[in-house]
């Protein structure tokens, strides 16, 4: 361990001590502080700051499309990746106060795979069971590291289930040619198998002091989160109206269909509206077409005042983040998780 350093954050007023060894994203995590992030690895730029006061700060690997050179010579930083010298002064540039003081502390697990099922041809719907310990706590849309056996790396996604007493966890985990995790789950992983596991990770949650109705977008795996927020919704009879846009290439692309639509039943508030980019003549599809932020633009003319949680691939989330902001989302009423693919980005440093 090296030397602890205290860091101010701002405007909130917040302060943690944080290791020379560990990142500031990390501190704050295990500390319950829960700050603005989403890949962890230097990639999307959830967690870009403004380095107030204090100089000396080291930065892992990252992505200069993150932080390019003249935002750092500026005095920005990604906190996922930054390692204090000295004590700090962050300013937040992107934050909810609602979230960073709800934050639950990080915890480490063993996990027992209990089923795998594919769900379309390339994505699983993965159950796990939590051996220990007795419990690990999350919001609906936030998510869990899985170690990858044999490897010091890990993955992330998002949990689909609500949290609940008797430590069961669902993903929805689509599967990568030659991906680390996803190739071993579609491969190797077997119920009874056990993985160690770290959670919770993520601020995709939803924010309950507002009231206003909201707007889904998903893609791919984005489903996961979108399904543990709708379920929570369901389940605490929360009333407000929410649209779900749910984009996918074909027909064998669209998973969960039959438990959506009855969740419109639970969620009288709740319109489902699924969208085929590429149908095929097989698919005998009468929905809606297009690609699923040109099907938001058709149906939502104005968002003003609404609340609109984004998740997927990184393409769709920015353009579903433009289309928001034509329509009138303003930034605070936009929340969104990149799915982002780790690796090397093609441009770090």
């Amino acid at each position: 361990m090296g030397e602890k350093h205290v860091v101010r954050f701002e405007p909130v007023g917040i302060e943690i001590e944080v290791d020379e060894d560990q990142t500031i994203l990390r501190a704050a995590a295990e500390q319950g502080v829960q700050l603005m992030h989403g890949c962890k690895e230097g990639q999307c730029a959830a967690c870009k700051s403004f380095v107030l006061e204090g100089e000396d700060i080291e930065l892992d690997r990252y992505s200069t499309f993150a932080l390019p050179d003249y935002e750092k010579e500026e005095g920005q930083t990604l906190l996922c990746r930054a390692h204090p010298f000295e004590d700090l002064t962050i300013e937040l540039l992107n934050y909810d106060e609602e979230i960073i003081r709800s934050g639950l502390p990080l915890r480490r697990g063993t996990v027992e795979v209990v089923a795998i099922d594919a769900v379309t041809h390339d994505m699983r719907h993965m159950v796990v069971r939590l051996v220990e310990p007795e419990e690990i706590k999350f919001f609906p849309g936030q998510y869990m590291d899985f170690q990858v056996p044999g490897t010091r790396e890990s993955r992330s996604f998002s949990m689909a289930n609500t949290p609940n007493r008797d430590g069961r966890f669902e993903f929805v985990v689509k599967v990568y040619p030659d991906g680390l995790f996803s190739e071993l789950l579609a491969t190797r992983l077997q119920v009874g198998d056990r993985l160690e596991v770290e959670a919770p990770f993520g601020t995709f949650t939803l924010r309950e002091s507002r009231t206003s109705d909201l707007v889904f977008i998903g893609g791919g795996a984005g489903m996961a989160p979108m399904l543990g927020l709708l379920r929570s919704m369901a389940e605490r009879g929360i009333e407000r109206k929410v649209a779900f846009y749910y984009g996918a290439r074909g027909a064998r692309d669209l998973c969960f269909e039959k438990e959506l639509v009855g969740l419109q039943e639970q969620l009288t508030g709740l319109t489902y509206v699924p969208a085929l980019s590429e149908p095929s003549a097989d698919d005998e599809w009468a929905g809606e077409t297009g690609l699923i932020t040109d099907v938001v633009a058709r149906h939502e003319s104005d968002m003003a005042g609404k609340d609109a949680y984004v998740c997927g691939p990184p393409p769709m989330v920015d353009a579903a983040i433009a289309v928001l902001t034509r329509l009138g989302c303003t930034a605070e009423h936009i929340f969104y998780d990149k799915f982002t693919t780790t690796g090397d980005p093609e441009d770090s440093k």
